[in-house]
């Protein structure tokens, strides 16, 4: 049985068997241990340490990892640079086997892997293993992308057809060094899936995930380093942004930067790289305010199950999530009570048990975002569900919290506005569709967006977002697969207008050379 995102059902006993297996596996073979940075062939260490604890339950150490400095990060830079042009005349094919060598380690590692991610992060098991499943479908699609186009090498015509000296191609080639900094929520995906796309198209890379997740950013590196890439060619760096991360967007030497964060940083990323004697490219995601409107005509079953699974799915962490609802006034009192009852319904707990729909969020400076949140959601509007921390029982040693559901908020408050990360959902009555079209676009992202009901070209042709579902009850803004959907943002969500696991993704990371042979 193959998972991805839409998976409705966890019930699987050979699945569920093979969890439970990868469960007592890592224990013993990860928990506890120090990792080292991965620089020029080499582990590497730092003389300050980060202790990781699982926001399940905060007594579970995960690990002991690096806090690289800022000269540390240039070195990995400097090894990348070196690498670079033994890399680059590497042949294409020959990167897209090492690529395909990583897949399958992955694929082979799917359970352990899956397990880390539920530790470290508090994903469900169905979340986890669809983001390792995700991750291993990306890197096979862009060997297979590569394979396709022949190294991106195309023969052009030629001035003169009938002299056969004359030969003229356009070649795609890579940039030099490539920066790939991941965020916390899709910690594997969004850190091996352009990490693949530069080393496949021939850049060198450095990696640095975020610090809230270095136990995925090992396991990665385990993964990576597993298919005997040239030393330098590959580069883990562990440490804080502020040091670290800085040094990864001043060095003069990088050639470009894959970002995948908030928009404040996002935007950061992208002024920097106009920094220096020349622009060098940027491949930036910045989050969303996810919209879904629910028509008149829409099933309201299939409605429900697309929110709720978008909205409170690893508890709204993810930049896709369904955060605004707005829903026609003939139907809003019917979809509001099925949507509360579903709700109420909803497995809270460790997510390592086969039952749990969710885990806990990510650190305490959430749970504390969440508090003040729902308490201006209950001043400011009127809470229908949930809004309370959980601290009792099982609860005691881990970040967890209940889903909430808000109504009556203006559409120029802040909770309807800013990017939560929480599963914190607003849903709103609309007189009609236009109404709530107007509002779904009234916001300076544009990353997902979903609609229930019959007017679906209507839908597509007027939202203002770059990744759109109708009628998708797995999901109503959530589960972009490779190859199946392409995911990208337009307006504050993104920069290149591109998508990953698209047509389009590997050409970013790589810029053209015209050549032209006589004789």
């Amino acid at each position: 049985m193959k998972i991805n995102y839409t998976t409705l059902s966890a019930d699987n006993e050979e699945l569920q068997s093979y969890f439970d297996k990868a469960i007592e596996t890592v224990k013993p073979k990860w928990l506890g241990k120090e990792h080292a940075m991965w620089i020029n062939g080499e582990s590497v260490y730092s003389d300050e340490k980060l202790d990781d604890f699982s926001p399940i339950d905060t007594n579970m150490k995960l690990g002991t990892f690096q806090k690289g400095t800022a000269d540390q990060a240039n070195d990995a830079i400097d090894a990348a640079k070196a690498a670079k042009v033994i890399w680059r005349q590497t042949d294409w094919k020959e990167r897209v086997a090492k690529i395909r060598a990583v897949a399958q380690t992955m694929s082979d590692r799917l359970f352990e892997i899956s397990t880390v991610l539920v530790m470290e992060v508090g994903k469900s098991r169905m979340e986890a293993l669809a983001e390792t499943q995700e991750t291993i479908d990306l890197l096979k699609y862009y060997a297979d992308d590569m394979d396709k186009n022949t190294g991106y090498i195309k023969e052009l015509g030629k001035l003169n057809p009938d002299d056969p000296k004359e030969q003229n191609f356009s070649y795609l080639q890579p940039y030099g060094v490539w920066v790939v900094i991941s965020p916390f929520n899709f910690p594997l995906a969004l850190a091996s899936a352009p990490i693949a796309a530069a080393l496949v198209t021939g850049n060198t890379v450095v990696f640095k995930g975020s610090s809230d997740t270095p136990f995925v950013s090992q396991a990665i590196t385990d993964v990576f380093t597993s298919a005997d890439l040239p030393k330098g060619v590959f580069n883990h760096v562990m440490g804080p942004g502020r040091t670290a991360g800085q040094a990864l967007l001043d060095n003069p030497n990088v050639n470009g930067w894959t970002f995948t964060g908030s928009y404040d940083l996002g935007m950061k990323v992208l002024r920097n790289a106009t920094n220096g004697s020349y622009p060098r490219p940027t491949i930036i995601e910045m989050g969303g305010k996810n919209p879904a409107i629910i028509s008149s005509t829409a099933d309201l079953d299939k409605a429900v199950s697309g929110v709720y699974r978008a909205a409170f799915g690893m508890n709204g962490q993810k930049c896709s999530a369904c955060s605004r609802v707005y829903v026609h006034k003939d139907v809003y009192d019917a979809f509001k009570e099925k949507l509360i009852a579903v709700t109420a319904a909803l497995k809270i707990g460790d997510p390592l048990e086969r039952s749990t729909f969710m885990g806990p969020i990510i650190h305490k400076t959430a749970l504390g975002e969440y508090k003040e949140f729902t308490e201006m959601a209950g001043k400011d509007g009127r809470l229908v569900y949930g809004g309370n921390i959980l601290t009792e029982g099982d609860f005691v040693n881990g970040f967890y919290c209940e889903p909430a559901i808000v109504e009556g908020l203006p559409e120029d408050h802040l909770l309807v506005k800013k990017e939560l990360f929480l599963p914190i959902l607003h849903i709103a009555k609309v007189d009609s569709n236009e109404e709530a079209m107007k509002f779904a676009n009234d916001t300076d992202y544009g990353l997902t967006a979903g609609f229930f009901g019959e007017e679906i070209e209507w839908f597509f042709d007027n939202i203002e977002a770059g990744t759109t579902y109708a009628n998708r009850e797995g999901g109503a803004t959530t589960g972009a697969w490779p190859g199946v959907q392409v995911f990208g943002g337009w307006k504050g969500s993104g920069a290149s207008g591109k998508g990953i696991g698209g047509f389009y993704t590997l050409p970013l990371y790589m810029h053209e050379q015209s050549r032209t042979i006589i004789g």
